[in-house]
């Protein structure tokens, strides 16, 4: 999987689908703390964007695409699908089963390297 340097959406958009950076949701059971600088860490690894409490990258590969956001306020990672350009349709949100493995390492790892427990790439929500 290659990081996908095209925009996708604006910043509060994947696809159509307007979403929040779950700021004010309770925090999952077991959550670990991030703080700023390690937010701003998996910021600064290749293809991510920070906005506000979450994080987001996207990547394209084999045909497939997909958006994966990391929110801070609960420690928890989503994967989204995400249509072609010209399909008209929603990204819609999948289960880690559906994600390639080679992807779901490059999450573990990139969190792992901006100091964030990668651990929580693998916590249901």
């Amino acid at each position: 999987m290659e990081v996908c340097r095209e925009s996708i959406g604006d910043s509060e958009t994947i696809g159509r689908r307007r979403h929040r950076s779950g700021v004010g949701r309770p925090a999952l059971e077991g959550a670990a703390t991030v703080t700023t600088s390690e937010l701003d860490a998996l910021g600064g690894r290749d293809g991510w964007q920070v906005d506000g409490q979450a994080a987001r990258v996207h990547y394209s590969g084999a045909g497939d695409r997909y958006s994966v956001e990391y929110y801070a306020p609960n420690g928890s990672v989503l994967y989204w699908q995400v249509p072609p350009d010209d399909a008209g349709e929603t990204a819609v949100p999948v289960a880690r089963s559906a994600v390639p493995r080679p992807l779901r390492e490059r999450i573990r790892e990139d969190l792992r390297a901006a100091g964030i427990d990668p651990d929580v790439e693998r916590r249901t929500v």
